[in-house]
């Protein structure tokens, strides 16, 4: 990655963050970088118990990598050389190397930011990535958690090293702990001076952790599940180890009924005692990636309620977690391989024109009376459009200068950098991805033309895309196509670019199976907003849709399957594992069909039957 796709920034520490414990007492000292003026926050703490465990589980969000690593065969070959085998000095040597280079890389591309602390008039806030970057987490720790608090209101970063998790987990609860968080703590004696420290941060990185707030404005299925929920995942993820996929973790809604998560590949249903689910439509949602839950399991002896925000099948999920005193917000992505910058899951989160002074109206108005919800803006905001003012908050989230808070529903004021980040250099993760947005007409010199070919539905495998991609910068067409199999996850991709032929996957898509997808996940979003009206219901012709309903005392599966097939609706039901009946009826004219079909889905579904194809990514 070159220095024009990074970010610089200095970080300059008087000391490192430490722990201080006595027979009598504890310290958790925090050091702030120096930078950003005055802003620290002490006090004592009321609850020593979770505020050990929430910064424990903070900082596991912080060092946790799921990434798949290759294994290190050194050893291995270094035990076939005493052996006389055929794996030479060379190889051995070759390898190391290889491994050396590799891991240096591997260093110089996880060095990103520190976490940022900020200090609210209600509340002091620990924001976190992982290193993988599919994990994003929010500590809130609410006044009421300190006693004596003083603060110096502002957003910063905050020194963690590498043993300070430990330090922290070794706090006793049955003594007094306090809090220093501040930018000139006094050094220790036999501690050097620290030198400042400069951080290129690359840009995919700060499109990840600033899209974060933006993603949580999105429109979702909302549920409340209790702790004993968490922990019934949490203990069957602990105890069983899937070996082959799907692994989703899947969330079956139904209006006026509580919550229903079943665990894949062993269809483990765990019923929900958290209440029922309030939401006016049925819905099925699959997530992947459960492993990152994991996290939370620290937190479950002072959980009081846990919430979901559920984006839709392959997009991003906050559970929030109400711990009286602090909560836990804790955003991940539709996967763990698939980080918080990916182009196809996040191209909606752009924000659109934004009128002049818009932008800087909003931000002088949260920053003069605090958090406010979307509403309350809205009607302050002059006679905007609701489309305008979210449009201008999404763009001053990714400037780093505002942040959405979605345990509360609030936009709160929080400069992420001294300056402002600029929104174009971060607006792709990459340049492939950029020439990806050209190739589709999305501004920029040379655009191209994206074609669907064919979208062909593998059942049980996914759905197989063709297109055609004319490069006019290239002066050629080129034909990708791609396998998007049950998870999501791209397969099967091929090519004919230089790109393509050169590396394969193995340097990730090319820009045109990346514009392929973008067009894919377009033109589908388009079809279903137009399917739910009845001048796009009137171009239906022909389509199969299957509705699920679980039996609450036999925790059988009842299938619905209808079909539109010109002037014929074809009804199967029947127990998913049994035998099912059908019926065939004839109608005199397509539009007399589509009404029936129609009616049929409604019928379905105000009875409690879900949409099983909503679940398939």
């Amino acid at each position: 990655m070159t220095t024009a796709t990074r970010h610089p920034v200095e970080l300059r520490y008087a000391t490192a963050s430490d722990v201080e414990s006595t027979p009598d007492a504890s310290r958790v000292l925090l050091a702030l970088e120096g930078s950003r003026g005055t802003v620290g926050v002490r006090g004592r703490v009321k609850a020593p118990a979770l505020f050990r465990d929430v910064l424990a589980a903070t900082f596991g969000v912080l060092s946790s990598d799921l990434r798949y690593r290759g294994k290190d065969r050194t050893a291995y070959l270094a035990y076939l050389m005493k052996q006389g085998k055929r794996a030479t000095a060379q190889i051995w040597e070759a390898q190391k190397a290889f491994l050396d280079n590799a891991l240096d890389g591997e260093e110089k591309k996880d060095a990103v930011l520190d976490p940022v602390l900020t200090v609210d008039p209600d509340s002091v806030s620990l924001e976190v990535f992982s290193r993988d970057e599919s994990a994003y987490a929010r500590l809130s720790l609410d006044n009421a958690l300190f006693e004596g608090r003083e603060a110096a209101h502002g957003s910063t970063f905050l020194d963690v090293p590498a043993d300070l998790p430990a330090r922290v987990d070794r706090l006793r609860a049955y003594l007094p702990v306090s809090l220093e968080a501040h930018v000139a703590l006094p050094a220790k004696p036999s501690q050097p001076a620290r030198e400042a420290r400069n951080v290129e941060v690359p840009h995919a990185w700060l499109r990840g952790f600033l899209q974060v707030q933006s993603a949580a404005t999105l429109p979702a299925s909302t549920c409340v599940l209790a702790p004993i929920d968490l922990y019934n995942v949490l203990f069957a993820l602990r105890t069983r180890k899937s070996k082959k996929a799907p692994r989703a973790l899947r969330f079956e809604l139904i209006p006026g009924a509580a919550p229903r998560l079943v665990l894949e590949p062993w269809e483990l249903v765990l019923e929900c005692h958290g209440g029922t689910y309030t939401g006016t439509t049925p819905a099925v949602v699959r997530t992947f990636g459960r492993q990152r839950l994991m996290a939370l399991a620290r937190l479950l002896p002072h959980a009081k309620s846990v919430r979901l925000q559920l984006m839709g099948p392959g997009l991003p999920v906050f559970w929030v977690i109400d711990m009286g005193m602090a909560t836990l917000t804790m955003g991940l992505t539709g996967w763990t391989e698939s980080g918080w910058s990916s182009a196809a899951a996040f191209d909606v989160l752009m924000p659109r024109a934004v009128p002049d002074g818009l932008a800087q109206k909003l931000r002088d108005r949260l920053r003069a009376d605090g958090p406010l919800p979307f509403e309350t803006l809205v009607a302050g905001a002059g006679g905007a459009t609701k489309e305008s003012v979210r449009a201008a908050l999404q763009l001053e989230c990714l400037r780093g200068r505002v942040l959405f808070d979605v345990a509360r529903g609030q936009y709160r004021p929080r400069d992420l950098m001294p300056t402002p980040v600029d929104e174009s250099v971060i607006r792709f993760g990459s340049e492939r991805e950029a020439r990806a947005h050209r190739l589709l007409g999305d501004g920029g010199p040379g655009a191209g033309e994206v074609k669907l070919t064919k979208v062909h539905e593998v059942v049980g495998e996914g759905t197989r895309i063709h297109g055609e991609v004319v490069d006019r910068e290239a002066v050629r067409s080129f034909f990708p196509s791609f396998t998007s199999d049950l998870e999501g996850r791209v397969k099967d991709a091929t090519c004919g670019c230089p790109h393509f032929r050169r590396s394969g996957m193995r340097e990730g898509p090319c820009e045109h199976q990346l514009a392929l997808r973008l067009a894919w996940s377009r033109r589908r979003a388009e079809e279903e907003a137009l399917r739910q009206t009845p001048e796009g219901r009137k171009l239906i012709r022909a389509e199969t849709r299957s509705y699920v309903r679980r039996d609450a005392d036999t925790g059988l599966e009842q299938v619905y399957r209808v079909c539109l097939d010109g002037q014929v609706v074809s009804v199967e039901w029947g127990p998913r594992t049994g035998a099912a009946r059908h019926q065939r009826l004839w109608f005199d004219s397509d539009a007399e069909a589509r009404s029936a079909y129609f009616t049929r889905l409604e019928k379905l579904s105000a009875e409690g039957y879900i949409d099983a194809a909503a679940s398939l990514v």
